[in-house]
């Protein structure tokens, strides 16, 4: 799952289908180049003798794709890796493809290909909501399709263990049969809900077309979603009366689950984290941040008011996931031997020091001179009461 570069972002047209190509490369290289790492499907010297699969990553320049296709690129398992973005990655071992997941010139490039992995998502926070959906959906149908048409077998999808839904009635952990139970009130969770629908209804649409899911805990590891964000914030916001509990999922341990997809160790809908969870107070006590309790309405209606006005990009809907449990179980993965090789307490930490310097507020991120300004408990307080001052100004517009 990879959140596009602003350059690649910003070139982009929801409402054209035509794939974006900001290096000007008609196909795979430009015109007149033939790089050494491109060649032929299956007939590439390094591949001969491997008996394992041709596997296509999409959004393989960057983030989780380009973690995914540098593994399964020196994997003794994988015969071939076939990346596919709108730019070119630093994997020299794949043969790289340049286009828009959009493009139905992809099925294409997917000929001879046993596995495709589609992690060219945009889960950007600053990213425009439509523009979003029309990337992440038509993406996923395009590539869905396109493997069908192509004759590939298998395709792995990664949402994530939020389209669960964060529920005060949640069991803990919830089983990976779980009902879903989101809404699409937080950010990119309904993109998720109907990438998961697609998935179910590929399989009957696509007769021999086998579709698996796997949904990660809490991303950490180069990441940056509202969840993270959470610990940039100088006070940890709790909700009075909630229960926080929080599970992570490492980039490293969701590339290997990705892995085992791939070469069939199992497959369905999978969800992957740490194993177990940490409740609020261990949080608290491992990351050194004191907490801020706030009542209900106070919260959820500030955050509701500062994203309508656009002072914030996280809805109130994203607050859900830190008041209630939605830990998985990963019994699936452990049943085919996969372990994590991370504990909460241990990606807790990465994340922090990831993040360490960062100031956000209500999921908005502070420039050095605000954050020193405001700060720690000053900056919240300020925040909130932003959404007070604005109703006023426009109150009194009105009445001139």
């Amino acid at each position: 799952m990879s959140s596009p570069d602003p350059q690649v972002r910003a070139a982009r047209n929801p409402s054209d289908s035509k794939p974006a190509d900001p290096a000007g490369e008609p196909d795979s290289v430009r015109a007149g180049e033939t790089p050494p790492s491109v060649a032929p499907l299956r007939d590439a010297p390094s591949s001969a003798g491997l008996r394992g699969p041709v596997v296509a990553v999409t959004g393989a320049a960057a983030g989780v794709g380009a973690q995914l296709t540098e593994r399964l690129a020196a994997s003794e398992a994988i015969k071939q890796v076939v990346a596919i973005d709108e730019r070119r990655g630093d994997c020299a071992q794949a043969q790289w493809h340049i286009l828009d997941v959009r493009d139905p010139a992809i099925a294409e490039k997917l000929r001879g290909v046993d596995v495709v992995v589609h992690l060219a998502l945009d889960l950007d926070l600053e990213t425009d909501a439509a523009a979003r959906t029309a990337y992440n959906v038509r993406g996923t149908q395009t590539v869905l399709t396109a493997a069908a048409a192509a004759g590939v077998h298998r395709v792995v999808l990664c949402t994530s263990a939020m389209v669960y839904g964060a529920l005060s009635d949640n069991e803990l952990p919830l089983s990976e049969d779980a009902e879903l139970r989101a809404t699409a009130e937080a950010t990119g969770v309904g993109d998720l809900l109907e990438i998961e629908r697609l998935a179910r209804r590929a399989p009957r649409a696509h007769p021999g077309l086998n579709v698996t899911v796997v949904r990660p805990a809490i991303l950490v590891g180069g990441t940056d979603t509202a969840l993270t964000r959470y610990f940039e914030s100088p006070r940890l916001l709790v909700v009075a009366g909630s229960r926080p509990v929080w599970q992570f999922c490492h980039v490293d341990d969701l590339c290997s689950a990705l892995e085992y997809a791939v070469v069939e160790k199992v497959d369905g809908e999978l969800a992957v984290g740490c194993d177990g969870w940490l409740e609020q107070e261990e949080v608290e006590e491992l990351s050194g941040i004191r907490r801020m309790e706030l009542p209900s309405t106070v919260a959820l209606g500030a955050a509701a008011r500062l994203h309508r006005i656009g002072l914030t990009p996280s809805p109130a809907g994203d607050l859900a996931y830190t008041m209630y449990p939605w830990v998985v179980s990963v019994s699936r993965l452990h049943d085919a031997g996969w372990r994590p090789q991370w504990t909460n307490e241990e990606v807790l930490a990465e994340l922090l020091e990831e993040v360490a310097g960062r100031r956000t507020v209500a999921g908005r991120r502070l420039g050095r001179k605000d954050a020193t300004a405001a700060g720690a408990a000053g900056a919240t307080v300020a925040l909130l009461g932003t959404a007070a001052l604005v109703r006023r100004a426009r109150k009194a517009r009105r009445r001139l």
